[in-house]
């Protein structure tokens, strides 16, 4: 895996204590293309489109947030504009990738569309466009949130995104596409980001502890990468607080605190008993969890978490890879999957996915969960529909 560097080259990178501290999403923000994690395809397609000049005037990145839209955006105004390109991997020394870098570059105009939505905004950058860029090679408009303009400014951009001149490019973000207008999309390359997986997300985080001098637990991270769910700033702004939290040693126990997470084996030990119908033992696993500082709605999710797990083992165990499972929790899991029943499983994700909803609204979350467990420990006793008709045609018969 590459190495990850600090951006010696910002402002923010200074490690001066009147500048204070600098998050890890923005000290360990990539370089170049080739330091972007998890985005493979898109980042080969933009290199061979950059060496071999066959790039678009328009581009739209779409996907979750922190999976590196905006990063991407900087980094494509970066390989079009350095003195040594148009290059995939800029030198970072010119004065154009330095002015990019530092937010300073007059040719690399970065907007927000969620504070300027309205047609006038568009209207001063549609006449703006029309000069050529000041020092670099392209004049180039990075667009976040793009989702957020109104009809009337998307309306507005339509020709120039048609018909640009050479000398223009455009790169827009947004989180939520459907809300872009298909006559925007068809002029357009568009790209979608991919949630970021585990694996990866994990390897990026010990590499950034050993640049950190921070030491870890194998589960802590991957408890973690886990919670981060495909993004990446998301999962650097938890590492940050367990950092934070656990000084120079991250440990598991500190993450499972730190994000809400109950002890596995009390969540294992909890819905054994849950389904067993013990439901004086299930409230009292419950509310250990809870002193332990489980957050309520959090264990229900890891409840429905196990219940998705166990169905997923009854149909195949390698639909099952979780990093964050260690190989005797997995193989609990698979015990406790062999012992019940699709529709039983099934039973228990209804109520857990009902509770859910019933839990968000309650004023006592903690009440509302127990309640919950009360309702769960009668379901093992509830025959299913199939057993009720084969236990009917028995009776018949006899």
């Amino acid at each position: 895996m590459e190495q990850y560097a600090p951006l010696a080259l910002t402002p923010q990178s200074s490690s001066s204590p009147s500048e204070g501290y600098l998050v890890l999403a923005r000290k360990y923000r990539p370089v170049t293309l080739s330091q972007v994690i998890g985005q493979d395809f898109l980042i080969e397609t933009l290199k061979r489109g950059i060496e071999g000049g066959r790039l678009g005037h328009a581009f739209i990145l779409t996907g979750i947030r922190g999976t590196g839209k905006t990063t991407i955006a900087r980094l494509i105004a970066r390989s079009l504009n350095c003195e040594k390109g148009p290059t995939p991997d800029p030198c970072g020394v010119c004065s154009s990738c330095t002015s990019i870098t530092q937010d300073r570059s007059l040719d690399v105009i970065e907007i927000d569309a969620a504070s300027r939505t309205s047609v006038d905004d568009i209207r001063e950058i549609i006449d703006a466009s029309r000069y050529k860029a000041a020092s670099s090679r392209y004049k180039i408009y990075i667009v976040d949130e793009v989702h957020m303009l109104s009809k009337s400014a998307f309306n507005a951009l339509l020709k120039t995104l048609e018909e640009p001149p050479p000398h223009l490019k455009f790169v827009f973000a947004t989180t939520e596409i459907h809300k872009v207008p298909t006559t925007i999309l068809s002029r357009c390359v568009r790209f979608d980001l991919k949630r970021i997986e585990v694996e990866t997300l994990a390897s990026y985080f010990k590499t950034l502890c050993a640049q950190e001098n921070v030491t870890f637990e194998e589960d802590a991270i991957a408890l973690i990468a886990r919670a981060a769910e495909g993004s990446a700033r998301d999962g650097l702004s938890l590492l940050d607080q367990a950092m934070t939290y656990g000084g120079d040693h991250i440990t598991a126990a500190q993450v499972r605190q730190m994000l809400g997470f109950s002890n596995r084996d009390g969540l294992l030990s909890l819905f054994h008993a849950l389904l067993e119908g013990d439901c004086l033992s299930a409230l009292e696993k419950m509310r250990e969890l809870y002193r332990e500082g489980a957050d309520p709605q959090r264990l229900l999710e890891e409840l429905l978490e196990l219940t998705h797990r166990l169905h997923c083992l009854k149909v195949s165990p390698d639909l099952v890879k979780d990093a964050a499972l260690t190989a005797e929790e997995q193989e609990k899991s698979k015990e406790l999957a062999d012992t019940l029943s699709i529709p039983t499983l099934t039973r228990v994700w209804q109520i857990l996915l009902k509770g859910f909803e019933e839990l968000k609204r309650s004023p006592s979350p903690q009440r509302a969960l127990e309640i919950l467990a009360i309702r769960l420990t009668h379901v093992a006793p509830v025959p299913s529909l199939h057993d009720l008709f084969e236990n009917g045609d028995e009776k018949k018969k006899s």
